[in-house]
């Protein structure tokens, strides 16, 4: 391993502690139904019009270069995944899941980034990838259901689907934001994805705000997802990616759901039971096994002029 790729090991494995703590804090600031303090709403497009003030002021100082034509689009749908529809998908469904419930549901994030890092590199998963990827997701659907509540019958909670649409959006967003990473600056695509939502978040933002008084707990909960979940945590994990590759810094995401679970016992008072660990285990352990399974490149289509004729 080279240093680069050690350094990069280590920025991911700070991006990710980081993340960790997005969920109990998301909790924190958007309370339960018995004691509702911030909508989801607010949260999720309150920090992100909060990062976006800090992006530009960083984009300004560090000169950067407007995006070139070609990157306007990846940087577009890298926003719609991880400035919207991650932030905004968890923040709603926080006030009903249990961070430590939630943290299972996003176990299998690391391979539904996988699958969409092939995707977009053009590549062909083998069939082992496949079945670790149904079965992951077969066991977060069990998860959900046997959670779904006593004398409720078996259905997905709304909140868990959430999550779930959550997941793919975030997938979307690392995937489009590491690709981009290997072509601009790794701080400057998280802060233009903040730059160009702006005229979207903050608005709305503005219009959800709270209207009464809160606990101070809520706004500093509110703060670190703004300031940290938001910003300086895809500092480090989108140069950890580019440094070291996506799919081995990646592999650094099978920590992130223990990290969440070992933080919302202590900052919200939440129960980790053997079942939600036992669930938690089996579905790191599928994430592990599937990202070891063969990624084939897709076979190049065949030439339509002689070779000779080809461009170079």
């Amino acid at each position: 391993m080279t240093p680069a790729e050690r350094r990069g090991l280590w920025l991911g494995f700070a991006g990710v502690a980081i993340f960790a703590l997005t969920l109990p804090m998301t909790r924190l600031a958007v309370g339960t139904p018995q004691a509702p303090l911030m909508s989801g709403v607010f949260v999720a497009l309150g920090r992100a019009a909060v990062a976006a003030v800090f992006s530009a002021l960083f984009l300004l100082v560090t000169r950067a270069p407007w995006p070139r034509a070609s990157e306007w689009w990846p940087l577009v749908l890298t926003s719609a995944g991880v400035v919207f529809g991650f932030p905004l998908f968890t923040s709603v469904a926080m006030r009903y899941v249990e961070a430590v419930h939630a943290s299972v549901i996003v176990g299998v994030l690391p391979l539904a980034t996988a699958l969409v890092g092939a995707l977009l590199h053009r590549q062909r998963p083998s069939h082992g990838f496949w079945a670790c990827a149904l079965f992951g997701s077969a066991l977060v659907v069990a998860f959900a259901l046997l959670r779904s509540g006593p004398g409720e019958g078996l259905h997905l909670h709304v909140a868990d689907m959430l999550l779930l649409a959550a997941m793919g959006c975030a997938a979307v967003g690392y995937g489009y934001g590491a690709r981009l990473s290997q072509r601009m600056r790794a701080e400057h695509v998280i802060c233009w994805a903040l730059v160009i939502a702006w005229p979207l978040t903050l608005p709305l933002a503005l219009w959800t705000r709270p209207a009464a008084a809160l606990p101070a707990s809520a706004w500093w909960a509110f703060g670190y997802v703004a300031l940290f979940s938001m910003w300086i945590g895809f500092f480090a994990w989108y140069r950890g990616l580019a440094l070291g590759g996506t799919v081995r810094v990646s592999q650094v995401q099978l920590v992130q759901p223990f990290l969440s679970m070992m933080f919302a016992v202590p900052l919200l008072g939440e129960h980790l039971d053997l079942v939600t660990l036992g669930f938690a285990l089996a579905v790191i352990a599928t994430v592990f096994a599937g990202r070891r399974m063969p990624v084939r490149a897709a076979p190049r289509p065949a030439a339509s002029v002689s070779p000779a004729l080809e461009p170079r």
